[in-house]
This record gives structure tokens, C-alpha cells and sequence, in this order.
């Protein structure tokens, strides 16, 4: 039995290439868990992110010969991820909340005092276009212009969703008196 640690991205992609069972479990055993917690984030249901894990997963095996390593492996996967989820809550209903001519917001300031748990059930409870843009920007890091790209929306979409997010965010704190 072969082992594969040690091994670079590479070598484990190009392992993975060659149906090499033990690498394939070794890719997804080290991406398993980040990616499952950012299918949740996005999905805000277990077992939805369930789905996407499983789903985004077959994905990557299947379209490992297309990657070119143009990014890391991890980023190409985190994209696949997004991708998937993004596609599951469209399948699902409406995603985006309507907006128009919305002014930009600048930081929010959330106060030292947050409970961390309280805080990422707060963001759960977000409507579903309004936590995917305000997980993939305030958590993941992406820009607007990345979002606007992996979600097919336009960046001020993605501006407006992230502001009508943070101004939720601040509701559903304020009536818990945070």
C-alpha cells in the first residue's frame, strides 16, 4: 500500500490523474472539512451542504485534467464548491433579494463584545443571497469583482447584497441587544 504524504500539490494531483484511490482519498480527506464549512455558510443547511460537499467533490475528480495549476489547488476547489452550492440554492428558489440605487456602506463596526457562536447563527439566519455575498467577501475575502464572477451577477449585485446583509446583520443583533 502506497502512502502519499510528504507529497507536493502536484504529484498529488498527478497521483490522483492515475485513479490512485489512496491520493484520491488523501485529496479529499485534506479538503473535506473547509470546504464542507464553506457549502454550510452558503447553504446555511446541513444537509444541503451535505449535497454540495458530495456534489462539488465529483466535480473536482472529474475535472482534474482541466486543472492547470494557474491557481492553488485548494482556491480551485473552494471555486467548484461555491459554484455548486451557488447552483443548488438557485434550484431551490429565488436567490437574490431585489434591489436598486443602493448607496455603498463603509465597515461595520460589530462591536468586541459578540458571542462567535451568536454571531454565525445570526448570519444563518440571512436570506440566502445575502449570506452567500456576505460569507464569500467578510469570510472568505474575496472581492466584489470575484463574486461577481463566480456568482454571475454584476459587482454592484454583489455591492448591494453585501450592504442590505450588514444592515440585517445589524437588526438581528440590535433586537438581541448586542
Amino acid at each position: 500500500m502506497t502512502t502519499h504524504i510528504g507529497m507536493t500539490e502536484t504529484e498529488l494531483v498527478q497521483s490522483c490523474l492515475k485513479n490512485d484511490r489512496i491520493a484520491q482519498k488523501e485529496l479529499y480527506e485534506k479538503y473535506k472539512k473547509a470546504m464542507y464549512t464553506l457549502s454550510y455558510r452558503v447553504t446555511g443547511d446541513f444537509e444541503s451542504a451535505n449535497d454540495v460537499l458530495q456534489e462539488a467533490f465529483l466535480k473536482v475528480f472529474r475535472g482534474l485534467p482541466a486543472f492547470r495549476g494557474e491557481s492553488t489547488l485548494g482556491a480551485w476547489i473552494k471555486t467548484i464548491v461555491v459554484r455548486t452550492a451557488y447552483s443548488k440554492l438557485r434550484k431551490d428558489k429565488q436567490f437574490f433579494e431585489p434591489v436598486e440605487n443602493i448607496p455603498l456602506a463603509g465597515h461595520v463596526d460589530w462591536g468586541h463584545h459578540l458571542d462567535a457562536e451568536y454571531l454565525e447563527k445570526a448570519i444563518l439566519s440571512l436570506p440566502q443571497g445575502y449570506r452567500t455575498v456576505f460569507t464569500l467577501i467578510e469570510i472568505e475575502g474575496y472581492s466584489h469583482k470575484e463574486v461577481a464572477k463566480l456568482l454571475t451577477i454584476s459587482e454592484g449585485t454583489s455591492k448591494s447584497q453585501l450592504f442590505y446583509s450588514k444592515k440585517k446583520l445589524r437588526e438581528i443583533l440590535k433586537g438581541e441587544g448586542y
